[in-house]
């Protein structure tokens, strides 16, 4: 495997570089138990969501993203620093000016649909998702827009040039799951499938809808990333994920050995599976953008900002995630995660369980009368906002987390979250029109495209603007962010975009820290964490201790 680096970087660099690498292949892998890895042998892991598409460049749901990891890879794979290392790329350069990446193939790769992985199959995937009847409505559609060409110099070579540069564009272009060339041409490309063909470790074979899909291993793999544990094919012949959306369930399920691995565990279940000798359990938060409640400001009584302001400071969230959770996630404050490096901890205890101050605000906005029903209300209209959330992207106990808001908006403020689960077309129809009160959510994407995506205009590739805030401010830090390469600067500009979202207009309640949670048979070794975003890696490393 070879490296490509900047014309510009020292030889001193590249010595450094080199080194490290060499130091990466010499380290043992942090999840790879100690003994002799076994081959053979099925895995069966009950997993919390089913997929609403398994095409993995138009995937929305960050719990499916371990499913479809075992069959599509990207080009670029990152450390736990965030540093990125070649993957289906031998290696990549970037122009002076930061508008042209190219990035260098490995040999050998090939889509296990016999395709050949060459540059015109890896240029098909970028100029492909250029078209919006494909990519429409998807965060792809966003990050795609900053392309201007795409050319293939030769076969392993692909030269992809921006219209003007864009700091997060490798995280973006490094990490875009690949697919066959083939797969451009069938019907259920957006559907995905079994005719969706990837190069990973392991073969999407069958897909049973409400139950269950099943990944085979791929005989022919040879190109794992040097973050990976071993090389070569999988050690595992067959996996199985059983969907169980049910936490209990899910824990009940590997109690009795119906599956040996689960993610999704509860705050309930945790204690008990640490405590039982036979499990396994590990934990880790993800990069992104955490699980909170956007505030529309332009409809309903959230258009004010002292309401929307009495909200982020009356509620006690610390409380009600300690409480829910039973200590066993993170209270969120900001607008990324605390594990990414441009995450501005200044904002952490900057506000909220001020009941006192959030009731003045109201007051102030005019809501001063109450109803029968103790809510506050106006000109005979009682104060509501209605929290809309997708039942797909229900999980991790978020129904009961949000019901605990809902209990506490009431006794404190008099305030009505009415909160509506709704199906998929009526989420879409919710967000065109822009007729919701708030809605909860979370990504997981770093390097400040999950801010974009939350912040950026809606009519500007905001695709996640659940506030559909619009401020000139937040654009012009957006902009200044995307086009400087340094990192104090960016981390500054998104600084100064938090305190102004947050503490200032409270387009959003933050509420706690996504992360993931594997438990297991204490025969199953080699579980872990992708390295940077902590989010469960496919099983790739994972074997079977008999």
């Amino acid at each position: 495997m070879t490296f490509s680096f900047p014309a510009q970087a020292s030889r001193t660099s590249r010595r450094t570089a080199a080194a490290a690498v060499l130091l990466a292949l010499a380290l043992p892998h942090p999840t790879l138990a100690a003994g002799q890895p076994v081959t053979g042998g099925t895995l069966t892991w009950g997993v919390e969501t089913e997929p609403r598409t398994l095409n993995p460049q138009l995937n929305g749901q960050d719990k499916v993203v371990l499913l479809l990891r075992n069959a599509y890879e990207s080009l670029l794979a990152q450390k736990p620093d965030g540093s990125f290392v070649p993957w289906l790329a031998a290696g990549y350069k970037v122009s002076p000016d930061g508008k042209t990446y190219t990035f260098t193939l490995r040999d050998g790769v090939k889509f296990t649909d016999g395709a050949p992985f060459d540059s015109k199959a890896v240029a098909r995937n970028f100029l492909y998702a250029r078209d919006l009847s494909y990519s429409g409505g998807s965060n792809l559609a966003r990050l795609i827009s900053h392309v201007a060409d795409v050319k293939t110099p030769d076969a392993h070579t692909v030269e992809i040039t921006l219209d003007a540069p864009y700091a997060p564009f490798l995280t973006f272009a490094g990490s875009l799951p690949l697919l066959s060339p083939n797969a451009f041409d069938k019907s259920s490309l957006k559907s995905g499938g079994t005719d969706i063909a990837g190069t990973g470790p392991f073969i999407l074979r069958r897909y049973v809808k409400g139950q269950e899909i099943e990944f085979d291993r791929n005989p022919d793999y040879r190109w794992a990333p040097t973050t990976s544990g071993h090389q070569g094919p999988a050690y595992l012949d067959r996996v199985v994920y059983r969907f169980l959306p049910e936490s209990s369930v899910r824990t009940g399920a590997l109690l009795s050995g119906q599956v040996d691995v689960i993610e999704g565990v509860s705050g309930n279940d945790a204690g008990l599976i640490r405590s039982n000798p036979d499990l396994t359990y590990q934990h880790a938060l993800n990069t992104g953008t955490p699980y909170s409640l956007f505030l529309n400001v332009t409809y309903g009584a959230a258009q004010d900002a002292n309401v929307r302001r009495a909200l982020l400071e009356g509620l006690d969230v610390s409380g009600i995630v300690q409480s829910v959770y039973r200590g066993e996630r993170t209270r969120a404050w900001g607008i990324t995660s605390p594990i990414d490096p441009l995450y501005d901890h200044s904002i952490e205890k900057s506000y909220g369980n001020n009941p006192k101050l959030a009731n003045a605000l109201l007051d102030a906005a005019g809501w001063t009368a109450r109803d029968s029903a103790g809510y506050r209300a106006k000109n005979g209209e009682r104060l509501t906002i209605a929290v809309i959330q997708a039942q797909a992207t229900v999980r991790d106990q978020r129904d009961v987390l949000l019901q605990a808001l809902q209990a506490q908006a009431r006794q404190r403020l008099g305030v009505d979250l009415k909160v509506q689960y709704v199906d998929d077309g009526t989420y879409a129809d919710a967000r065109k029109s822009g007729k919701f009160g708030s809605i909860a959510n979370s990504n997981t994407p770093p390097d400040g495209i999950d801010i974009e995506g939350h912040y950026l205009p809606v009519d500007h590739g905001g695709a996640l603007n659940y506030s559909r805030a619009s401020a000139p401010e937040l654009s012009r830090w957006l902009q200044a962010a995307a086009q400087t390469q340094n990192a104090g600067e960016r981390k500054a500009l998104y600084g100064q975009l938090q305190h102004f979202a947050i503490d200032q207009q409270a387009f959003a309640v933050p509420l706690y820290e996504p992360e993931d949670q594997i438990a297991a048979a204490k025969t199953v070794q080699g579980l872990g964490f992708r390295s940077y975003a902590q989010m469960p890696e496919n099983p790739y490393d994972v074997w079977i201790k008999r």
